[in-house]
């Protein structure tokens, strides 16, 4: 659950406020408190939920394959709002919950098929410093899923880092969406396959 953001979150006010706040409960359940972190420049909180409204409608890529890169991503770079929210999501969107809670174990998992242990890799590639990618990862994805798919599941995982990132910077953790839905709790991370991103 969240701990200490390293910016305290404002009040979300005003009618701005009051329509974000109900769309938030709406989605959510709940007021994520990286809305009242982001609340302080309004401009970069609102074209960040432009941006992710219009990630979503992305159509090109399998939805499974989306969402299991983006929480390895979280899971690389350890974020736990990213992590819990997309379990969440999995969650909303009837996706396959016993391979999204296995995400952040997924080398070690055996509910994974072939192509979505390329597809985790090649996130996990993506968001290494320096990136890993290699030829044969995105020349492999390319047959399997053609060039449309792999330039939005590239951008999906860009979208992952740009997101984790600010969060862990900005000290936002998990709000415990999975939790509230009395998911089974998200697997362990191994420690041999930790390491920094």
């Amino acid at each position: 659950m969240t701990g200490t953001t390293r910016i305290p979150p404002a009040e979300v006010t005003g009618l701005k406020g009051i329509v974000i706040k109900r769309f938030a409960k709406k989605m959510l359940g709940t007021v994520p408190t990286s809305i009242g972190v982001y609340w302080h420049n309004q401009k970069v909180l609102m074209g960040m939920s432009g941006l992710g409204s219009k990630v979503k409608k992305w159509d090109a890529c399998d939805e499974d394959l989306k969402t299991y890169a983006h929480m390895a991503v979280a899971s690389l770079i350890g974020c736990t709002w990213c992590l819990d929210y997309n379990y969440f999501e999995a969650h909303n969107k009837g996706l396959d919950l016993d391979k999204a809670r296995e995400v952040p174990r997924w080398q070690e998992s055996d509910v994974f098929t072939p192509l979505e242990r390329e597809v985790l890799a090649y996130a996990e590639a993506m968001s290494h410093t320096e990136p890993t990618v290699t030829d044969e990862m995105v020349a492999s994805l390319r047959e399997q899923l053609g060039e449309a798919a792999v330039v939005e599941l590239t951008a999906v995982i860009a979208f992952a880092n740009f997101t984790t990132r600010g969060n862990i910077a900005l000290g936002i953790e998990s709000d415990g969406f999975a939790e509230a839905c009395e998911l089974k709790p998200l697997a362990q991370r191994s420690p041999q396959t930790s390491g920094s991103a």
